[in-house]
């Protein structure tokens, strides 16, 4: 049983929020979820259309940005608040930063300081490795690895982490920051690397590669991502930095290569494009500390996850034909309302 009963989970629409709330409801029976979350273009309600109906969940539609909302919404009856309420694509914020500063850093204040109001006992910032910048060939990212974000995307997560810590250290909240390597699964938005290729391949659409195809990541399976944010919020230090990393290291072409395989695609679908503006060679994360300090361990291993996700999507082509075409919008609008 957890000791944090009541979440107030922000952004839970979106793909990773989706599958932590699923993955929550599902292994612990004392827990509720009001979900927080403003419905951006990747936030899909229909992401959790399956659990409607359980007690245990509700929805509230909100920005949090927006200090009245998150206000009205966050009451003292919350034990713990989980922010995974971002702007994340990388090549959105290369094009306007705008919405990037106002809903990663101005609105990670604006939850903080309402946490603090209403005593709430945990907050957990969900973070990324991007932060610490670029690796070379060797070596990993740490707790202790110093921030030099290369995207506006990825400042705008160090200056988020940086209010979070300040927030701990200044008022005594209890924070808690997670930061993960790449993440992959159902329901994940089709701008990004594996479910863009995948649904492309489906179609039988180029798979547009940056650059050379070399840049390296970590990447790591959702579920197993929800899991150590579960032991993050239950047994983290507060204060604590945790690194969460699947051991996954894979280059963009052998992900790509992967994903043909798996469909029975050849490589003739593969179409280099010019890479985009200071693109990360190569994440690698050292998860060393949440192991040892938060008794976690991913449990899938990358080829056997990454065919069950292939998989979602063959067997789901509704919902990513939904998504491409922005059908998707129909549902939330008949349900909450338009924007």
């Amino acid at each position: 049983m957890s000791s944090y009963k009541r979440l107030f989970v922000t952004g839970g629409c979106g793909f990773i929020g989706s599958n932590f709330i699923r993955y929550a409801l599902a292994n612990r029976s004392d827990v509720h979820v009001l979900n927080f979350d403003k419905l951006t273009y990747a936030g899909n309600a229909e992401n959790l259309a399956d659990i409607e109906s359980d007690e245990r969940y509700s929805f509230v539609r909100g920005d949090i940005a927006d200090r009245k909302a998150v206000s009205d919404a966050l009451s003292d009856d919350f034990d713990a608040v989980i922010n995974f309420a971002a702007e994340t694509h990388v090549d959105r914020s290369i094009l306007d930063a705008g919405e990037f500063i106002t809903t990663n850093v101005l609105g990670t204040q604006v939850l903080l300081e309402v946490a603090r109001q209403t005593s709430v006992s945990r907050y957990v910032q969900i973070s990324t490795d991007e932060v610490y910048g670029s690796l070379g060939s060797t070596g990993y990212f740490t707790e202790k690895t110093p921030l030099a974000p290369n995207s506006p995307y990825s400042a705008s997560k160090a200056a988020a982490d940086l209010i979070v810590r300040s927030y701990h250290h200044t008022f005594g909240l209890g924070v808690v920051i997670t930061r993960c390597s790449n993440n992959f699964g159902p329901y994940q938005f089709p701008e990004k690397l594996i479910p863009l290729f995948v649904t492309n391949a489906l179609a039988d659409e180029k798979l547009p590669l940056y650059g050379d195809g070399l840049n390296v990541r970590d990447w790591i399976y959702v579920d197993d991502h929800s899991s150590a944010i579960l032991a993050a919020l239950e047994r983290g230090t507060v204060g604590e930095v945790y690194n969460i990393g699947g051991g996954n290291e894979r280059s963009n072409v052998e992900i790509t290569r992967a994903i043909l395989a798996a469909l029975g695609k050849d490589g003739s679908l593969i179409h280099f494009v010019k890479d985009r503006p200071g693109h990360d060679r190569r994440y690698a994360i050292d998860s060393q500390k949440a192991r040892r300090d938060l008794g976690w361990k991913p449990l899938h291993s990358f080829g056997d996850a990454l065919e069950a996700t292939v998989r979602w999507y063959v067997d789901n082509p509704t919902w990513w034909q939904r998504v491409k075409s922005g059908e998707y919008r129909d549902y939330y609008q008949k349900q909450y309302g338009s924007r």
